[in-house]
C-alpha cells in the first residue's frame, strides 16, 4: 500500500503541475490582451493518513507528536488578479480606460449584461459605441434637449449628424460715445408728394376752344324816330354790339368781342328815339343773347342799354334816356394777343379758388393763338356725379405757359353744353390764384385703392389690392423688406402705421414711462399723419443715425398683372441733428436662425457731471403676432465726469418670433460696461462678442474623467451627449468570467453597484487610452519554472516506485 500511495501522491504534483501550467500559460498568452487580469493557481494538500495520533506529555513522558502521511496536494483555487493594469496613451478617441475599481457595463446580441475592463471601443453604423466583440457599450443617454436620461441604454455619439443651436443670451459692446457733438434734439421729417383722391371725379375732357368773332354790323341801320323814348332831340349817339350766352349779370355770362361801332346817328327836332334794323345774330348759334352798347348825347363811352335775350329778333327801338344810359355797364373791350390754353375743373361751391372742394383739371383745351380778340371754349364738360355744381376756367399767360391762372367760373348745375368767352388780361388773371393740379387731397381715412398720384399733367392710381413690399433706411443704411396686404378697406392710415413700424419709429412714452422717448425740438412727436395739403409725412426718432428716407423703389406692388413700383417720391423737409453711432450684429434663435439687429446710440442729454446717450434697437426679423414693427428696444446709457459707465435701463432687447417655431421671444442682454464716455471726435459703436449661434453639426467629442460625454459642434457649442455608468464589486474575483474579456456576476462576487466614474469607490475614466494586460510576465515564467521542476520531481517519484514495485515481484523468481 505505501508504494501504491506514493503513485497516487505524486500524481496530485504532476496534476498541480499541470494546472499551474495552464494558469501561467494563459495569462501569457494574454500578457497583450488589454483589461486583461491575470490568475494565479493556489493549493492546498489533500487527504492525510495518520499512522498515530501522537500521546499527551506525562509525568514519566515528554509525549510524542501524530504521525501523519500526506496523499497528495489539490488545486484550492485560481484567483483573478484585479490590479490596476498599465495605462497606455491611444490615438483613438473612443479607447477608454478605467483608473482604479470598476468595470464597463456592456450588452450583447440576447440583450444581457456583462462587464468587461477591456476599453477598446469602436463605433457601428448607428454611431453607438462597441467592444471588438459587437457588445454595446451602456450609459445614460440624452433627449431631443439635451437632457441626460436616467435609463441604460446603448451610449450613441452621432458625429455628423446631431444639430444644435445656441440662442443668443448675452451681446458685449464697446467703443466710445463722446459728450461732445451736437445734442439729439432734431428729427429727420420726411413728406410724399401731394396725394389726391380718387373718390372725387375728375371733369371729361371734350371742351374746344376757338376765335370768338363779333357781331358783323355793316347791314344794321339806326335811324332817329319821335316816340315814346327819353332820348335827347337833336342828339348824337353811337352804338356797338356783342353776342352774349346768358343773360348779363348771370352766373353763367360770358361776352364776345364788340362790333365796330355803328354810324353815328344824329336826332332830328321832336325825335326821341332810335330804331335798330338788321341786328345781327350768332351764325354759329353759340351765344343766345345781343346787347347794345350806347354812348350818351355826343359821349365817347360805351354803356349797356339793352340786350335782346334770343337769337331771331333783329330789331330794336332804344328809348333809353341818357341818365339810365350813363348808369349802365360800360363795355368791356379788351381783347388778348398770345397763344393760350386751358384747363377746366369742376368745384361745389362759387366763389373762385379756395371755395369748396375742387376736382382735377380736365386735359389741356388748346393751345389757340389770340391777336387781337376773344377765345371762344365751347361744350364745356357739366357734372353728372352730383358731386358737383361749379365749372372753373384756367388760363396761361402770354408770357408763361407753365402757370395757369383762375379766369372764371360757371353755375352748371342745370345747364347743359356751357360756353365761355375769355377776355380777362394777363394782368387781370395774374394777380388770381393759380389752379390745384392735384384737385381733393387724401385724409387719413382715404381709401389707398383711390390714392392718385400725379406726375406733371399725368394722373395714376398709386395703389391696388395685392402684396405692397416696402423697404427702408434709417441712417443711410437699408432696412429689411417688409410686406403689407393691400385690400379693399385698406386705408392711407393703416399704410402709416406700417412705415412707422417698418421704419422702426419709436413713438412717446416708448418702453419706459420714467424716461420717455423725446419729441423733436419743436415739439412734433415721431410718427406719421397726413397733411392739410395731402401729404404723408413722417418724422424719425433725434439723431442722424436715425435719419429715415425713403427711395422712389422703396415701394414695390405686386397685384394679378405683375409687379410694379408704387411712383410716390419722400422728400426731406427738416434734416435730423445729433450725436449718433451705429452698431449692426447678428443674433441667433433657439433655431439658429440668423437675426439682423441694429443699434443706433444718439446723445440725447449731458450736463455738468454725466453725458447720456439713447439707445435704439431694431430688427427687420422680428415677427410679432400682428404687424411689422421692427423695434424691439430702447434705453438711456450715462457716463459719470470721468467717462466711466455710470448706469444703463432697460438693457434687454426683445426679438418677437410669432409666426415661426423658435421659442419666442428671443431676450438677451446688451452690455454696455466696456463703453467709454471720453471725449473723442466721433462717436464708435461696436459689438465684440454674442454668446449665440447658428445650427451647428456634431464633429467631435470628449468623454471626461466622470465618464460625460461631451460632444463639440461645427460652431463652437459643446453639449452633453451621454453619460457612461460603470459597476464595482464587493468580491470581483467571485465573477464569472465569459470570454472575450466579459464578466458575469457570479455566487460569491455580490451584487454590481453602479454609477458614474469617480463616484461610489469607482475608479475614473481616461479617454484616448487603454488598460494593459496586468500578466507579470517575469513572475509567470518563474511559476512556469518552478511548475516544470515540480512536474519532474513527481515523475521521479513516479519512476522510484516503479522501480521498488518492480525489484518486490523480481523476489518471487
Amino acid at each position: 500500500m505505501g508504494l501504491a500511495s506514493a503513485l497516487s501522491t505524486a500524481l496530485t504534483g504532476l496534476t498541480a503541475a499541470e494546472t499551474t501550467i495552464d494558469v501561467v500559460g494563459n495569462n501569457l498568452a494574454n500578457s497583450n490582451t488589454a483589461g486583461f487580469k491575470s490568475s494565479s493557481a493556489n493549493f492546498a494538500t489533500q487527504f492525510l493518513q495518520t499512522l498515530s495520533l501522537g500521546s499527551a506529555p506525562t509525568d514519566g513522558n515528554g509525549g510524542t507528536n501524530a504521525r501523519q502521511l500526506g496523499l497528495g496536494t489539490v488545486a484550492a483555487d485560481i484567483t483573478p488578479n484585479f490590479n490596476q493594469g498599465t495605462i497606455e496613451i491611444s490615438a483613438n478617441p473612443t479607447d477608454l480606460a478605467i483608473q482604479g475599481d470598476g468595470f464597463f457595463i456592456v450588452e450583447g446580441q440576447s440583450g444581457e449584461q456583462s462587464f468587461t475592463r477591456n476599453g477598446i471601443f469602436k463605433m457601428n453604423a448607428d454611431n453607438q459605441l462597441v467592444t471588438v466583440t459587437g457588445n454595446r457599450l451602456l450609459g445614460w443617454g440624452i433627449d431631443e434637449q439635451f437632457q441626460l436620461q436616467e435609463t441604460l441604454t446603448a451610449v450613441e455619439i452621432p458625429l455628423g449628424g446631431k444639430q444644435v443651436a445656441q440662442a443668443t443670451q448675452n451681446v458685449y459692446l464697446e467703443g466710445t460715445l463722446t459728450p461732445t457733438g451736437d445734442v439729439a434734439t432734431t428729427a429727420e421729417i420726411i413728406e410724399s408728394s401731394v396725394l389726391g383722391d380718387a373718390l372725387y371725379t375728375t371733369p371729361p375732357d371734350g371742351a374746344a376752344v376757338g376765335l370768338s368773332l363779333g357781331p358783323n354790323v355793316t347791314a344794321t341801320t339806326a335811324t332817329g324816330q319821335a316816340g315814346a323814348g327819353s332820348l335827347t332831340a337833336l342828339g348824337t349817339y353811337q352804338y356797338r354790339v356783342t353776342f352774349g350766352d346768358a343773360p348779363i349779370g348771370s352766373v353763367t355770362d360770358t361776352e364776345g368781342p364788340p362790333s365796330v361801332a355803328l354810324t353815328p346817328v344824329v336826332l332830328g327836332a321832336g325825335e326821341n328815339e332810335i330804331a335798330l334794323t338788321n341786328i345781327p345774330t350768332d351764325p354759329a348759334g353759340t351765344y343766345s343773347t345781343r346787347r347794345l352798347y350806347r354812348t350818351t348825347d355826343s359821349g365817347t363811352t360805351y354803356r349797356f342799354v339793352a340786350e335782346i335775350a334770343d337769337n331771331t329778333t333783329t330789331t330794336f327801338t332804344d328809348g333809353v334816356s341818357d341818365a339810365v344810359c350813363a348808369a349802365g355797364t360800360e363795355l368791356d373791350d379788351d381783347t388778348l394777343s398770345g397763344n393760350y390754353s386751358y384747363y377746366i375743373t369742376f368745384a361745389n361751391a362759387l366763389g373762385g379758388p379756395g371755395v369748396g372742394t375742387e376736382s382735377r383739371p380736365t386735359a389741356l383745351v388748346g393751345p389757340i393763338n389770340v391777336s387781337g380778340g376773344r377765345a371762344q371754349m365751347t361744350d364745356l364738360p357739366v357734372d353728372a356725379s352730383g358731386q358737383w355744381s361749379v365749372t372753373r376756367i384756367y388760363r396761361n399767360l402770354s408770357t408763361d405757359d407753365s402757370k395757369f391762372y383762375y379766369v372764371g367760373e360757371i353755375d352748371n348745375a342745370t345747364t347743359a353744353g356751357l360756353s365761355f368767352t375769355d377776355h380777362a388780361s394777363d394782368a387781370t388773371i395774374a394777380a388770381n390764384d393759380q389752379i390745384d393740379f392735384d384737385g381733393p387731397k387724401i385724409t387719413s381715412a382715404t381709401l389707398l385703392t383711390d390714392v392718385v398720384c400725379r406726375d406733371g399733367t399725368v394722373y395714376e392710381t398709386a395703389f391696388e389690392e395685392g402684396t405692397l413690399d416696402f423697404t427702408g433706411r434709417k441712417g443711410g443704411r437699408s432696412l429689411g423688406e417688409k410686406e403689407y396686404e393691400i385690400t379693399a378697406t385698406s386705408t392711407v392710415l393703416d399704410l402709416i402705421g406700417f412705415m412707422e413700424q417698418a421704419l422702426g419709429i419709436q413713438e412717446p412714452p416708448g418702453p419706459d414711462a420714467n424716461n420717455p422717448i423725446p419729441t423733436d425740438v419743436t415739439g412734433v412727436n415721431p410718427g406719421g399723419t397726413v397733411t392739410s395739403n395731402g401729404t404723408i409725412r413722417l418724422v424719425g426718432n433725434n439723431g442722424v443715425n436715425n435719419a429715415i428716407e425713403i427711395g422712389l423703389s422703396a415701394l414695390q406692388l405686386t397685384t394679378s398683372s405683375g409687379e410694379d413700383s408704387v411712383s410716390i417720391p419722400f422728400n426731406s423737409v427738416q434734416t435730423a441733428v445729433g450725436e449718433s453711432a451705429v452698431a449692426d450684429f447678428m443674433a441667433y434663435d433657439s433655431l439658429g436662425i440668423p437675426l439682423n439687429v441694429r443699434l443706433t446710440t444718439v446723445l440725447e442729454s449731458r450736463s455738468s457731471s454725466s453725458t447720456t446717450y439713447r439707445w435704439f434697437a431694431d430688427s427687420s426679423e422680428n415677427d410679432p403676432s400682428s404687424g411689422v414693427d421692427i423695434a424691439v428696444g430702447t434705453g438711456l446709457i450715462t457716463f459719470d465726469g470721468e467717462g466711466n459707465l455710470l448706469s444703463s435701463s432697460e438693457e434687454t432687447v426683445s426679438i418677437q418670433r410669432r409666426n415661426v417655431s423658435s421659442a419666442s421671444p428671443l431676450e438677451f442682454e446688451l452690455d454696455f460696461s466696456a463703453l467709454s464716455g471720453l471725449a473723442a471726435d466721433s462717436s464708435t459703436l461696436a459689438v465684440s462678442r454674442q454668446d449665440g449661434s447658428t445650427a451647428g453639426v456634431l464633429t467631435s467629442f470628449i468623454v471626461g474623467e466622470n465618464g460625460a460625454i461631451r460632444g463639440v459642434f461645427s460652431n463652437g457649442i459643446t453639449r452633453d451627449l451621454g453619460q457612461i455608468r460603470l459597476v464595482r464589486f464587493g468580491n470581483p474575483a467571485g465573477l464569472v468570467q465569459k470570454g472575450e474579456n466579459l464578466y458575469s456576476v457570479g455566487v460569491n462576487s455580490g451584487l454590481p453597484i453602479e454609477g458614474n466614474p469617480g463616484e461610489q469607490g469607482i475608479g475614473t475614466i481616461v479617454a484616448g487610452a487603454i488598460e494593459l494586460s496586468n500578466t507579470d510576465i517575469g513572475s509567470n515564467l518563474i511559476d512556469l519554472i518552478l511548475a516544470s521542476t515540480m512536474y519532474r520531481g513527481n515523475s521521479c517519484v513516479i519512476t522510484t516506485a516503479q522501480q521498488m514495485l518492480e525489484e518486490l515481484l523480481a523476489m518471487r523468481r
